[in-house]
């Protein structure tokens, strides 16, 4: 990704189309001591397309381990969220941690290298709506192709992990198979096992059942059901699948509007939600 961002003199504002300057500070206070280290924590978010606002000033914090889950109408920002923390996309203001470092600016304030935004970004996975696995890749090619180049594992040990990650997702017999030859659920839960791999402590999934049918998609939640209940890794999930949400998370954040409406519990949220606009959502999706 191109660094060609400038950060205003007035706070920490990035303007996409600018030109990068180290030199330029921004006030940035580290984290104290006495305070928990969050695994991700989103501070004062703010992100605009022109004049559209897709996120305004959202705060939100996700503990080690925990699963939160963001659901809200199509268009309310929940994406966004996922593409800031993997820095495919810049805020526009605000700052975003992971384990107490900041992915935008060291400690003086300043942009981060890309070396360092790159090493602070590997604690995070992401699985997209798309399976994006190389087409002439092998499925045990695709898994062990990151843990060599980017962790500089042997062959050995990538291969060892793939297969390990293989059984987990129930696809260990498809080791010499090529994305072509599975179906669109078996690829999903190969991208789920890529992003396993690499060893993340926070799994982001983004509406990973969206371009699948739904008996299909029932098998891609049921192996994150499983992640969630055997791992210790910290997941942000969007998703429209309201039961699957209930199921897996411990926090819901409803989003609508670039903000965050209302949070909580599962419980909280399904059966007694204190936002008349949390209400009007459940009731649509719920009723479809």
């Amino acid at each position: 990704m191109s660094r060609t961002t400038e950060l205003s003199s007035a706070g920490n504002r990035v303007n996409p189309g600018g030109v990068a300057s180290s030199e330029r500070k921004v006030d940035v206070s580290t984290s104290s001591k006495q305070e928990p280290v969050w695994a991700i924590e989103f501070k004062k978010i703010c992100k605009s397309f022109g004049a559209f606002r897709v996120l305004v000033d959202l705060d939100l914090k996700v503990q080690p381990g925990e699963k939160v889950t963001l659901i809200g109408p199509s268009g309310s920002g929940k994406t966004t969220v996922l593409r800031l923390a993997m820095t495919l996309a810049k805020p526009t203001s605000g700052d975003i941690r992971i384990f107490g470092e900041s992915i935008l600016f060291d400690q003086a304030g300043t942009l981060l290298s890309s070396a360092e935004e790159a090493r602070i970004r590997r604690r995070c996975g992401m699985v997209f709506q798309q399976f994006n696995l190389f087409p002439h890749l092998t499925v045990l090619q695709n898994l062990i192709l990151a843990p060599t180049t980017v962790l500089k594992q042997s062959k050995a040990e990538a291969k060892e992990s793939a297969l390990r990650y293989l059984r987990m997702v129930g696809l260990e017999g498809k080791v010499d198979a090529y994305p072509a030859q599975l179906s669109g659920g078996q690829q999903q839960r190969i991208a789920i096992a890529r992003a396993l791999v690499m060893k993340p402590e926070i799994l982001l999934l983004d509406e990973i059942t969206s371009a699948l049918d739904p008996e299909i998609a029932g098998e891609v939640l049921d192996v994150v059901r499983r992640i969630a209940r055997e791992s210790g890794v910290s997941m942000l999930i969007v998703t429209h699948e309201m039961r699957f949400a209930r199921e897996v998370s411990d926090r819901i954040a409803v989003f609508d509007g670039g903000r965050i409406i209302e949070q909580g519990t599962p419980e909280k949220i399904f059966i007694s939600p204190e936002s008349e606009r949390t209400r009007s959502f459940l009731q649509s999706v719920l009723n479809h």
